[in-house]
């Protein structure tokens, strides 16, 4: 009977983790890193590196909180969310700042003796794109990372009352995190989907997407700060 307690407990986490991933701030950060890398290999990779830094934290945390049974304050949880809406918030930003830099900026040239000095916009050149493998996987690690950090509280709260001993609640946030990883790579790559038929059909179609990441992430990190103003007046 333990054992099927255990195992259901597991599946109900599992799934749980797949709908945490949906969550909009979950969707809204990996869309602005998604909507600079239209690939759906490099989408995947997103996804997966989001998923695991998200349960790098969870592990962290939740071996901290059951090995010493220390409870997470709501100030705690207070502080981890209103960064996350200041992230969304910057996130949004430096991709409308790069989009910016990217297709306007001053340009000079000689024409009848005289410098000439003008607005000129240039189309991003593809080449110019190769990164490398560990420097496009560590932003989106700690973005994730930064999430399970705030969505921690509430995690811990439900693996303290439905698990007694630490190896317990540590494999349901193993499997809660499995889930999440497995829901974000799934959602990275229908995301990307968009993103790239969108350069396909038209350049400026595809940074009015991008522009729409953007927008659409500052938008949601001031929505989540305002939610939290009342409870950054009564602290």
């Amino acid at each position: 009977m333990p054992d099927m307690q255990l195992m259901t407990l597991l599946g109900v986490g599992f799934v749980l983790g797949l709908r945490h991933a949906l969550d909009t701030d979950h969707l809204v950060a990996v869309s602005t890193v998604l909507a600079d890398r239209p690939s759906l290999l490099a989408s995947g990779r997103i996804g997966l590196c989001w998923g695991v830094g998200h349960t790098f934290t969870l592990l962290f945390i939740g071996a901290i909180v059951l090995f010493w049974g220390i409870h997470i304050p709501e100030q705690f949880e207070f502080i981890a969310e209103t960064g996350i809406g200041v992230l969304l918030i910057v996130l949004g930003g430096m991709l409308a700042l790069k989009l910016y830099r990217e297709h306007w900026h001053v340009h000079s040239h000689h024409h009848d003796g005289e410098v000439h000095v003008h607005f000129h916009r240039h189309q991003r050149q593809e080449d110019h794109l190769h990164r490398h493998w560990m420097k496009e996987s560590i932003r989106p690690f700690c973005i994730g990372m930064a999430h399970g950090l705030a969505g921690s509280a509430a995690l811990m709260l439900m693996i303290l009352a439905t698990t007694t001993g630490m190896a317990a609640g540590l494999l349901s946030i193993l499997v809660f995190g499995l889930g999440s990883i497995i829901g974000m790579m799934v959602i990275g790559i229908t995301i990307s989907l968009p993103v790239i038929w969108s350069r396909s059909i038209s350049r400026r179609l595809f940074v009015g997407v991008q522009g729409f990441a953007s927008l659409a992430s500052v938008v949601v990190g001031v929505w989540m700060l305002v939610k939290l103003t009342p409870l950054m007046l009564r602290h």
